[in-house]
């Protein structure tokens, strides 16, 4: 089975080689990088695998707009997107957390029966503390979100979508796939990830509040998509640097960062894929110039926080992130209506 994943990329170089290798110990065969605008050695270090043909690296065709939607109206005639037999749309710190027979892409489609797309939901992990940048598997640093079924009191979740290649396809969405066209016909069978129909609202896309997301409680008895947005502090301080990847002019500061920190649940549940993990990742190194290169971002992405540490405004913004409730704001209003302090809640 030929499975390609697709994503794009802006200043992700430390952080490459883990998900690279992840995907592969999952069954991901192929993978599609574009990059954009990047100054600490992602596009590197991925010209150095494309080179050992451990992946494809194209600039992002993208010019001042939105820069996923053209890479992946791009992706949508590449040879190595058309001759799949899946793809799979997904960010670099995004990690498929499968729960059925040997944890691997296949097993999840065929415990979902075959559909024509699955869907599967974010979970949030949250930075649980992490201060500094490590060099070392993330999913191995970061083992608490919130509630799988509620996120910032919603009780619908967005996803991502796995896609087979006779899906009557208009173009790749960054969550989901549209249809060539919106006619009354028959749809195609689209699974969650307990292999349930998704909900008609999502499957039509009819609704912009469900058009990328849909209600997750029972819907990940066979797979998670565990959602590193934060990493450790160092690393989300680079992040604001940089910007989003994904749309000009969206930043990360504070509001998305507490949208994201609810460590209330501890799911470890993806440390089994550390010994794959692993291996796979020293195949990687193994190719000629990755070692090196890799270490280059490593190098890079410690010498901007560094930098960025000697700006008062970051000096700041690291401060208000590390002394910033760890609950839901939706739960930190209903707190304080109550009188109560969420440290002393958390804390018991």
């Amino acid at each position: 089975m030929r499975i390609t994943a697709a994503t794009c990329v802006k200043n992700e170089g430390p952080f490459l080689l883990e998900w690279i290798a992840y995907n592969r110990a999952i069954g991901v065969t192929d993978f599609l990088f574009y990059s954009n605008d990047c100054d600490d050695g992602t596009d590197a270090l991925l010209d150095v695998l494309a080179a050992g043909g451990v992946v494809q690296h194209l600039p992002n065709p993208a010019e001042g707009r939105n820069y996923q939607m053209e890479a992946l109206k791009d992706a949508k005639r590449q040879p190595v997107i058309t001759q799949a037999d899946w793809v799979w749309v997904a960010d670099v710190d995004e990690f498929l957390n499968i729960h059925v027979g040997d944890n691997t892409i296949p097993a999840l489609i065929a415990a979902c029966d075959d559909p024509k797309a699955i869907s599967i939901q974010f979970q949030f992990f949250g930075n649980g503390g992490v201060d500094e940048y490590r060099d070392q598997p993330v999913i191995g640093q970061f083992l608490q979100s919130h509630d799988p079924d509620v996120w910032c009191g919603q009780l619908a979740i967005e996803c991502k979508t796995l896609v087979r290649k006779d899906f009557p396809l208009q173009y790749f969405g960054a969550h989901r796939p549209f249809f060539r066209d919106k006619g009354p016909r028959k749809r195609p069978r689209w699974s969650d990830a307990s292999g349930r129909p998704v909900p008609q609202a999502f499957l039509l896309a009819e609704n912009e509040r469900r058009i990328r997301r849909f209600p997750a409680k029972g819907a990940r008895d066979f797979a998670t998509l565990n959602h590193y947005a934060l990493r450790s502090l160092d690393s989300y301080i680079v992040k604001t640097e940089r910007g989003d990847v994904n749309r000009e002019g969206r930043n990360f500061e504070d509001a998305y960062w507490r949208e994201r920190a609810d460590v209330a649940w501890k799911d470890d549940s993806i440390l089994r894929m550390m010994p794959r993990l692993t291996e796979e990742f020293g195949r990687l190194a193994q190719v000629p110039g990755v070692a090196e290169a890799h270490q280059a971002c490593v190098h890079a992405h410690r010498a901007k926080v560094a930098r960025l540490m000697e700006d008062p405004f970051y000096r700041d913004l690291r401060r208000a992130l590390h002394d910033a409730p760890t609950i839901s704001q939706p739960e930190e209003v209903l707190l304080t209506h109550l009188g109560l302090d969420w440290r002393e809640v958390v804390n018991g």
